[in-house]
């Protein structure tokens, strides 16, 4: 798909044809969508690149002025999924007359400027049109990061109260989704840094203090997501060491329970085997109650042993 916007005072206006200093939108496009893309003289390649899902972030630049921006973006695949958060490719390409966003995706970030919610945004200043889509995917980063750590806080207190595996195969979902960011942040700061020292990007100070503080905003997401991802592997490995700590708890009481249990059995088998009932009886009448006496006594010692060595 498509789209074309110009803006008008700022405000950022949808067209139906692609008309010199507007901004392209492509969402997925078709073959056609591609072709014409490539009529428009941008690479093949730049292209390909923009949407490919594996693709890293890059800069790449054409003898002809076509220069290739690729950033990976977070995107949400939802709370059900095996993977809440992952990172996809997007593609910026600046040419003399365009500016074009590729991605494989509808993302938040292009849509927010596509709403036209963003505000002094210039399609003649391709440049800085660029910068003001990396501040905003890095300040997706920011925002998603927020809404993990909220999430995890909340798997946290269910993890107090249950105990169970559920709550740790949650976080791990998004421990995936940590590792994810902090890789995708790590090659665009490579990237910010290559983009801050491209001479297109040093004419105006505007710009420059604009990238340096997309640099800024990058650097934060990645100390954000390294302490986040820390404190989660931690708590990761001590929730499942309590776990089985009360696993092993359990099997010491059972153990404690089965051996009070079969106390009556030793007991009652040794008589029952070497000793003549009836006969004892009917000379000792107080004989059945002595042996259930006898073996509430060897219960209560063996209860009141494992409560010192603290079994129970």
């Amino acid at each position: 798909m498509l789209r074309y916007y110009k803006n008008n005072e700022f405000v950022l206006e949808k067209l139906d044809e692609a008309v010199p200093n507007c901004w392209i939108d492509a969402i997925n496009p078709t073959a056609e969508e591609k072709q014409f893309l490539i009529n428009l003289g941008i690479p093949l390649d730049f292209i390909t690149y923009s949407l490919d899902v594996d693709e890293r972030s890059r800069i790449d630049e054409e003898d002809n002025g076509v220069t290739l921006i690729v950033v990976r973006i977070p995107y949400h695949m939802g709370e059900d999924e095996d993977i809440p958060y992952i990172t996809i490719p997007l593609g910026i390409i600046l040419t003399e007359k365009y500016i074009v966003t590729l991605c494989s995706k509808s993302t938040e970030i292009i849509e927010l400027f596509a709403s036209g919610k963003a505000a002094k945004l210039s399609t003649t200043k391709r440049n800085r049109f660029a910068l003001r889509i990396l501040m905003r995917a890095t300040t997706n980063y920011l925002d998603d990061l927020r809404a993990i750590n909220k999430t995890v806080d909340g798997l946290e207190d269910k993890l107090y109260a249950s105990m169970r595996n559920n709550e740790l195969l949650a976080l791990l979902k998004y421990q995936k989704s940590y590792v994810y960011f902090s890789q995708a942040l790590k090659q665009n700061e490579l990237t910010l840094y290559r983009l801050s020292k491209l001479s297109q990007f040093q004419k105006y100070e505007e710009d420059e203090d604009l990238i340096d503080d997309v640099i800024v905003e990058n650097t934060q997401a990645i100390d954000m997501t390294n302490i986040s991802s820390s404190i989660l592997s931690s708590l990761m490995d001590a929730f499942a060491s309590v776990i089985s700590n009360n696993l092993n708890v359990v099997m010491k009481f059972l153990a404690s329970v089965t051996i009070i249990m079969s106390i009556p059995n030793i007991i009652t088998g040794f008589f029952g085997m070497n000793v003549n009932f009836p006969e004892l009886i009917a000379h000792h009448p107080m004989t059945a109650l002595a042996i259930i006496l006898l073996m509430a006594a060897v219960i209560l010692v063996a209860i009141f042993i494992f409560q010192k060595r603290k079994w129970f």
